[in-house]
């Protein structure tokens, strides 16, 4: 059974006064070599209150939308970039503990957004299901023996988060004492169909043409699989859950390679089950719920249950809104490219998107993840457009 909140936030702050967090990777201090983000008339909202990312997708009143970004930690920031020649691995950066706090706080230090991700990897939890696999620079993942039959199925482990992907529970408890209610800790997962995606085709693919086969033409195989690992899904959220996380966004990356009424069939079945399933136990905990490509799925996605339904760029703020409700959370959705232009071009799509998702249950985000190479400089005007903004 995973260790309640209070246990690992007691064990982390225990970790945690053992070494001076600026010293975590033997190097001076972040803010110091940091693009710090400008301050705004309210830089910080009070620590008496939940963080704003919480009360804006609970539909209570707030006076600006929240803002986070999708890979907000990571390979955009040179310090990022300066400490991976140190720790040149991505697994070590993302499972030790001290290197996974560090990372998931250097934008935090930076630009003061209004949740703070967990430097992660969706493929992290596939070990402690014997399953193992790489990331390699240059390659992306790699699993070592893809599963393509019912005899590999069988050979897939229910996951043991604590026992197995223990730095992630540590690291989300730092995080928690570290940023406090000033923003939300968020915790991801991989969803069922995007990480049997990766565990049957091996790697990252094109088409899938693999794994859509194998739903074709041996469903039983195909829906144990994905039975099987969403068992496992279900377990890590509760896990990163009691482990510190406020919200836990579900990436289904590569859902949107079924049409629609495939969709429905070899997808959207295991979504369910993690909401229904997660809420049983944590009604609280927001959901958010990500596809890339989403623009025909949208009403299909809420069918989920998710609290908050993550836009890409394929489809209009204000048709996303026309389409689901004005009760249904949203959060996108700015093209990450927009980064690239000038500030004038990122004030003018900022105030048109939060004009079009309207003063509720909005968070503001990009489509897709923040791209290798983006100014810094522009995303923290991004950060601080929003920030400024008043309804």
């Amino acid at each position: 059974m995973a260790a309640s909140l209070s246990d690992a936030l007691t064990r982390s702050a225990l970790r945690f006064r053992t070494s001076s967090r600026h010293e975590l990777v033997n190097g001076p201090s972040t803010r110091a070599r940091a693009i710090q983000v400008e301050s705004g008339s309210s830089a910080i909202d009070s620590a008496t209150k939940d963080p704003l990312m919480l009360r804006a997708i609970r539909g209570e009143k707030v006076e600006r939308p929240p803002i986070w970004m999708m890979r907000q930690a990571g390979r955009y920031m040179k310090i990022y970039q300066d400490l991976c020649k140190r720790h040149p691995t991505f697994r070590e950066r993302s499972e030790k503990v001290d290197l996974a706090v560090e990372i998931s706080l250097q934008p935090w230090e930076a630009f003061q957004p209004d949740g703070v991700i967990l430097f992660s990897d969706i493929l992290t939890p596939l070990s402690g299901m014997n399953i193992p696999f790489d990331i390699v620079k240059g390659t992306g993942p790699i699993i070592m023996n893809p599963v393509r039959s019912m005899e590999d199925v069988k050979t897939i482990i229910a996951l043991e988060p604590e026992k197995s992907v223990p730095f992630v529970g540590e690291a989300l408890g730092l995080l928690r004492q570290e940023v406090g209610n000033n923003a939300a800790v968020l915790g991801f997962v991989g969803a069922p169909f995007t990480l049997a995606s990766y565990i049957v085709e091996g790697g990252t693919s094109t088409h899938y043409k693999v794994i859509k086969k194998m739903a074709f033409d041996a469903p039983d195989v195909y829906h144990a699989l994905l039975s099987s690992i969403t068992d496992s899904v279900v377990e890590y959220v509760k896990y990163q859950a009691d482990s510190g996380a406020q919200v836990v966004q579900i990436f289904d990356s590569w859902a949107s390679e079924f049409c629609p009424a495939d969709f429905e069939k070899y997808c959207l079945p295991y979504l369910k089950r993690i909401v229904d399933e997660v809420k049983v136990t944590h009604p609280d905990l927001p959901l958010i719920l990500y596809t890339s490509g989403s623009g025909g799925l949208l009403e299909r996605l809420q069918t989920t249950g998710a609290d908050v339904i993550s836009l890409d760029g394929t489809v209009d703020m204000e048709d996303a809104r026309r389409r689901l409700g004005p009760d249904q959370a949203v959060q996108g959705n700015i093209d990450p490219v927009t980064l690239f232009a000038s500030k004038e071009v990122i004030t003018d799509r900022v105030l048109q998107t939060v004009q079009k998702a309207g003063d509720k249950k909005h968070v503001v985000n990009l489509g897709h993840g923040v791209m290798q190479g983006t100014p810094e400089e522009h995303v923290a005007h991004f950060f601080k457009t929003v920030r400024d903004f008043r309804y």
